[in-house]
């Protein structure tokens, strides 16, 4: 084999083995990004969310304290257990595998009040992904959302699975791109689409259809159990 051609054989080997060492960092970055931060978030989520029912257990009767969150999501068609809420969507809060209500560009309602959207936002993937499953959601399931004293639970009434990410009209307090016109109380859940991008939003519209006392025992409304 002439010299050249041996050089040019060593170089493609080379090569080759570089593109294999790219592989094998790329994959591994998936799986942390994918499997590692998921663990990290729950664990963090798991945290929080005691620390929540700790507040609850220990405060009288007043005021709610929600410097620990609002209370807990429950999907059961999403299968993604309970998901703590707080205040804030931006990605250092929904990096801790929570799901965080809207203060901007148009501030959520919270579940007490008479009137309004609860806009909600969580990861698709990544980071807890608490709304992996959100495309499993139809019409009639139940969303389910838990405070101290009240179980608020609202039944699905519309999806639009992807739309701008700018469309903040999604998340006006009459949710009219749903159909609906009139004021009532709404819940909003949003998300990335496709999953493992964030180029479009996943949209699923509920309205409360009744709220119930929690009792001593906690015990969940019938379409927990």
């Amino acid at each position: 084999m002439s010299r050249a051609r041996s050089r040019i054989v060593g170089s493609i080997s080379v090569f080759g083995e570089l593109l294999i060492t790219a592989g094998v960092v790329l994959g591994l970055f998936v799986v942390y990004s994918l499997w590692w931060t998921n663990v990290l978030a729950d664990r963090e989520a798991s945290k929080q969310g005691d620390q929540m029912r700790d507040g609850w257990a220990n405060s009288g009767p007043g005021a709610l304290d929600t410097k620990d969150g609002i209370g807990f999501l429950h999907v059961p068609a999403m299968n993604s257990g309970e998901v703590l809420v707080k205040k804030g969507t931006d990605s250092k809060a929904l990096n801790n595998g929570i799901a965080g209500y809207y203060t901007d560009p148009i501030k959520s309602a919270l579940p007490w009040d008479s009137k309004g959207n609860f806009t909600l936002a969580a990861h698709r993937d990544g980071h807890g992904a608490k709304f992996h499953n959100i495309h499993k959601l139809k019409n009639g399931d139940a969303i389910v959302f838990e405070t101290r004293d009240t179980w608020y639970v609202y039944k699905v009434y519309k999806e639009l699975k992807e739309t701008s990410k700018y469309n903040v009209a999604v998340l006006q307090p009459v949710p009219k791109e749903s159909g609906k016109t009139k004021p009532g109380r709404y819940i909003t859940l949003t998300t990335c689409t496709p999953v493992f991008t964030s180029d479009y939003r996943y949209i699923v519209w509920g309205e409360l259809e009744r709220t119930v006392k929690v009792d001593s025992d906690r015990t969940p409304p019938e379409e927990l159990r």
